[in-house]
């Protein structure tokens, strides 16, 4: 089985996951109830897997699925703010065909990245729980683990991300240095063969108020686009 075929199958087993009785109860009432902007759509209402090419050298990291947004489309950051922020982005620095993410089937392609996440449910509060994060990294490790052989750098939006991201590096065979490397904006930590940065969330309260420019984040961008060895 080739590296593709492995990855569609591990997201296929992704989006069925039901480990987590909360959010298997709040991503489903989410995509009964719907917001009155979105009664016409069919939301997804399941876990979301991973969105790039299984042979990306550039692997971004978020937090978890938004309620109205990777929940409603079944892509990651596609159909809300915080996903307008960084697809721009990634299409400024070239790394994707467009600058938009509405559905899953825009037509949107990226080019040597993959965006994923440590938690695949949306979460009530976009809070999960240190449990949650704990059950769901599994998925992460076996993501991590298939794109190893050509990543060479990523990318961990927030706090919460890099502490899940960190042990799930570890567990997929990179090593992390001990202590572990604290998370702050820009931050480059050299793990075995991989170049990982950090940088504060896309997230509405961060983009809203300056604590996280476009321009902020198209320099960690490009500077992991650039560590990752795409054009």
């Amino acid at each position: 089985m080739d590296d593709s075929s492995a990855l569609a199958r591990l997201d296929r087993r992704v989006a069925d996951c039901r480990a987590c009785p909360r959010l298997v109860d709040w991503r489903e009432e989410v995509a009964r109830t719907k917001r009155a902007a979105f009664a016409d759509w069919t939301y997804w209402g399941r876990p979301v897997p991973g969105f790039g090419p299984a042979d990306a050298r550039l692997v971004i990291i978020g937090l978890a699925p938004a309620a109205h947004g990777g929940n409603r489309t079944g892509r990651m950051f596609t159909g809300d703010r915080s996903g307008d922020v960084l697809y721009q982005a990634m299409y400024d620095v070239g790394l994707a065909s467009q600058p938009t993410s509405v559905s899953a089937d825009d037509g949107l392609e990226l080019h040597g990245v993959r965006v994923t996440a440590p938690v695949h449910c949306a979460p009530p509060a976009n809070k999960p729980t240190p449990e949650e994060r704990d059950t769901c990294r599994p998925w992460l490790v076996q993501e991590l683990t298939l794109l190893r052989p050509t990543v060479k750098a990523a990318v961990v939006l927030g706090a919460f991300g890099w502490q899940a991201a960190l042990p799930a590096f570890q567990e997929a065979g990179w090593t992390v240095p001990r202590p572990r490397p604290a998370f702050a904006h820009g931050t480059r930590v050299a793990l075995d063969g991989l170049d990982l940065f950090g940088c504060f969330h896309v997230s509405q309260r961060n983009t809203f108020t300056g604590r996280l420019t476009t321009s902020m984040l198209r320099e960690v961008l490009r500077t992991a686009a650039d560590a990752a060895g795409l054009p």
